[in-house]
Parts: C-alpha cells; structure tokens; sequence
C-alpha cells in the first residue's frame, strides 16, 4: 500500500512539473460584436468561440516549455452565409464563393521577452477542394485547418511539432 501511495505522489509531483513548464495560451476576441460573421443567436456565437479557443489551447500545447502564445483575434468571417431557420439554430449554407477569414495578432513569448509577433490575414479560398483532418460534423472544420496552417508555419513548424 506505501509504494501505491509513493508511486501516486511521485506521479502528480511530476503531473505538477509538466503542468508548471507547459505552454499558456491567451485568447482575447477584440470587439467580437463587429465581427463579420458569427452565428446570430449569442449562444451560438459564445460556442463557435469557445471552440475556436480550444483548437488554439491544443495548438499551443506544441510550444516547447516555458513559451506562451498571445493570441488577438480581431475579425471572423466562418465558411459560408447563415440563414434564418424555421428551428431553433439557423441554417449555415457553405459554398466555393463563402471562404472562411481570420484577422489577428499574436506574440510568442519567453520569459517575458517576444520572440515573434505579427499580424495575419489567414484566409482559404481554395477551402471546399482541400482534404480536411477534421470530421464533416466539425461545424469549424475549415477554420480549424486554416488556422493550423497558420500555426504550422509562423509559429512551431511541423517538423518540430511532430517530434513533441
């Protein structure tokens, strides 16, 4: 029964330690009531956010430790138009001419020192004719991929996520 005990404290000691040297992410939506297009119930908009943070969460888990990543997103344009419904959600019509569009600014930093910063205009308008890793029930398919895109070359480039 000790060594369960001691195998258990030593894990979390551990657990404690990772956690400790892991990346932060933050993510500020500047005015998101302007944006270009977001659902228009403010649930709706609440989840499409949250799950955008999310993917930049697991994104940034890929920093090596000790380097956080700031991002502001200033403008959202999701793949195609949303309608009004008859139900209780509207109906969102995605076609070639709809592209998804992300504005934003973001920072690496290290011990409160930037690495790197910038603007970007992610944008993918060749967006319905590319393979997605996503599922077809992911309603932020697109933008999750166009946003690892981004990640993928201004932030940790995949050779050096791959091997995290």
């Amino acid at each position: 029964m000790k060594n369960v005990i001691r195998q258990l404290a030593a894990g979390g000691l551990l657990a404690l330690a990772a956690g400790a040297a892991s990346a932060e992410v933050t993510v500020n939506y500047v005015q998101p009531e302007r944006f270009s297009d977001l659902p228009f119930p403010t649930w709706e908009r609440e989840a499409v956010l949250k799950d955008l943070t999310r993917h930049f969460n697991r994104l940034g888990a890929q920093l090596p430790p000790g380097q956080n990543l700031r991002v502001e997103v200033l403008d959202v344009d999701l793949a195609g138009r949303e309608y009004p419904g008859r139900g209780a959600r509207d109906l969102r019509i995605v076609k070639h001419v709809d592209w998804p569009r992300i504005d934003l600014r973001f920072a690496v930093e290290q011990n409160g020192q930037v690495l790197r910063s910038g603007e970007a205009q992610l944008r993918d308008m060749a967006f319905m004719d590319r393979v997605s890793r996503y599922s077809d029930t992911d309603s932020l398919q697109h933008e999750k991929r166009m946003i690892d895109d981004w990640f993928y070359s201004a932030i940790v480039p995949r050779e050096r996520a791959a091997r995290r």
